[in-house]
């Protein structure tokens, strides 16, 4: 037995008549409250001294006046907190510019003329559509839309050059925000398309790499020949 957990004795038993007693019939202290009732009525005024004044309200007065001032501190301080809020600077993360989406092609797209070869992924632009495409390759062959083609980049999203890396989880977020944004035509209902996402690791972005990438790819290989975007 752990004798730490046994309460030490009192020094001495109550005395005799410290113990209050409860009157017959009334609740003892764990009983719930009773509810206060809804109007009071006094049977009769409070007696004076006798000396004809009114009874003393000092201590009413006195307790008006308390309650005003912690109310009137609690309120200085809730319109501080909104002003600090509110205040520029006070937050970085909701003061920060906000990122470029770009769901549209912006012509010229890659540079012509068409096939290009060896085009890194840093000049990737909205609208190309890729041959063999790998989206973890360094660099890939750029093709014109109405030839063959396994991929075409439909979104991207540009964080801030200032932003903070957010983490894997919120760039795989993002990453599907932006291919819900995309604004695909009629076309890509003729092919068996998948969405592909690209996103920036911790080692690209502090290499600046701040882009996400929405693709369009088909499994089967340059089945592809046409442009899903406007």
């Amino acid at each position: 037995m752990n004798h730490q957990d046994i309460p030490p004795k009192p020094a001495a038993p109550p005395r005799t008549g410290s113990i209050p007693q409860v009157p017959a019939g009334h609740p003892g202290p764990d009983a719930a409250p009773a509810p206060a009732p809804e109007t009071v009525t006094w049977s009769q005024a409070p007696k004076d001294s006798g000396s004809g004044k009114r009874a003393n309200r000092g201590p009413l007065v006195w307790k008006t006046v308390f309650v005003v001032v912690i109310l009137a501190v609690v309120g200085g301080l809730a319109w501080l907190a909104v002003w600090l809020n509110s205040s520029p600077g006070a937050d970085p993360a909701k003061n920060a510019a906000p990122g470029v989406l770009q769901t549209t092609v912006t012509p010229p797209a890659t540079p012509q003329p068409l096939p290009r070869e060896g085009v890194a992924p840093a000049a990737y632009a909205v609208g190309d559509c890729f041959t063999d495409f790998d989206p973890q390759a360094l660099a890939s062959k750029v093709v014109p839309c109405d030839t063959g083609h396994s991929a075409q980049l439909v979104a991207t999203y540009l964080y801030p050059d200032k932003a903070t890396y957010p983490g894997a989880e919120p760039l795989k977020a993002k990453a599907l925000e932006v291919c819900q944004a995309a604004k695909l035509t009629p076309a890509a209902n003729q092919f068996q398309l998948n969405y592909q996402r690209s996103f920036p690791s911790s080692t690209s972005w502090q290499s600046g790499d701040r882009r996400v990438d929405c693709y369009v790819t088909a499994d089967r290989g340059n089945v592809i020949n046409a442009s899903v975007l406007p």
